[in-house]
């Protein structure tokens, strides 16, 4: 055989010895990495699919802490709590605009029935850093005065408010928020798959590699309580953000009365509606939160009204008939991948 042969031989069984390791490593499907902790009042829990195996809880840590230092009510010196006790300040930190700009488009869009600046009423019912007042009809009146996103001004430098009174409350938003910052640094570092959660609502990006299907999330059934927990539905997603609001275990009993911590702006009392919860499916999970806030304060039929005129929302609402018995509405979008029980 001469050398010309020899080579071309050569040549073909190098290319071949190429082509197997590369699909055998194609084929290689890297460990899953889960990383959990606490964060905004709650628990967050991670899983990632890295070739390289890399552990990012210390970054998403510090990541987290920073953004609570923006947004937070409960730590004395973030930037919230120093908006709240003054007149405005100017920008040090990338994380409050973002939220101001959402915060504004879905106050627009829902008719005021996203309103973070519903704060003085969350503290006085309860639902804040501040003791609770047990109000009266009095009070909710003087306090619903400070009250209205229009008080808030701002720019890409600075945020003031027109009424000294006015406090904001990012509790209806923050969480949507954390999970999209957390998302966006880890698709940074070439993260593509991933299931990014905090207190039950995050990012869905990629696929689940190891079982090779969508990601698959449960939604609670509103009668669940913590010792028996139950889902009514599995919502199998891929590059979409989901978030539920609900009344299920953040209430209060105030002289034998249960109350929703989901406020209501207009009357400054807790939202009194037959809707149970609003699970909201959007590009971003800032978006979805701050609507599954508003829908819970506007109830179920303005809700679907929404859903069914939006094109970037989608949603599974679940509220009470006449009769007192559960009846779930679920946007046609969602219908091929949910499962309810």
């Amino acid at each position: 055989m001469d050398n010309r042969k020899k080579n071309i031989i050569y040549s073909l069984l190098l290319i071949t010895s190429v082509f197997v390791v590369w699909m055998y490593r194609k084929n290689q499907v890297p460990e899953a990495v889960r990383i959990s902790g606490n964060t905004m009042g709650t628990t967050y829990h991670i899983t990632y699919f890295d070739e390289k195996g890399r552990n990012f809880k210390p970054a998403v840590d510090s990541l987290l802490e920073v953004v609570n230092q923006s947004i937070s009510t409960y730590l004395p010196y973030s930037e919230i709590t120093t908006f709240n006790q003054g007149e405005g300040f100017s920008f040090s930190l990338p994380y409050f605009l973002p939220v101001l700009k959402t915060s504004r488009e879905v106050f627009n869009a829902s008719s005021g029935a996203f309103d973070p600046t519903v704060m003085p009423l969350v503290n006085a019912w309860g639902f804040g850093p501040a003791e609770p007042l047990n109000p009266d009809n009095f009070l909710i009146d003087s306090l619903r005065d400070v009250v209205g996103f229009e008080k808030i001004q701002f720019n890409a430098d600075s945020v003031w408010k027109t009424d000294s009174r006015t406090q904001l409350d990012f509790g209806g938003i923050g969480k949507g928020y954390g999970a999209d910052v957390v998302a966006d640094f880890l698709k940074a570092k070439g993260i593509v798959n991933m299931l990014v959660e905090i207190g039950g609502d995050g990012v869905a990006c990629g696929r689940n590699l190891k079982t090779q299907k969508l990601w698959e999330i449960g939604i609670l059934d509103p009668a669940s309580t913590l010792e028996n927990m139950v889902f009514k539905a599995y919502v199998s997603l891929e590059d979409k953000s989901f978030i539920t609001s609900g009344n299920y275990f953040n209430y209060r009993e105030v002289d034998g009365k249960r109350y929703s911590h989901t406020i209501d702006p207009e009357t400054g009392y807790p939202a009194k509606k037959e809707i149970l919860s609003a699970s909201v499916f959007a590009a971003d999970a800032i978006t979805a939160d701050a609507w599954a806030t508003a829908f819970m304060v506007m109830g179920h039929e303005r809700a679907i009204e929404i859903l069914k005129s939006r094109a970037d929302l989608e949603g599974l609402i679940m509220y009470s008939n006449a009769q007192g018995n559960t009846e779930i509405f679920l946007s046609e979008s969602l219908k091929p991948t949910t499962k309810l029980r």
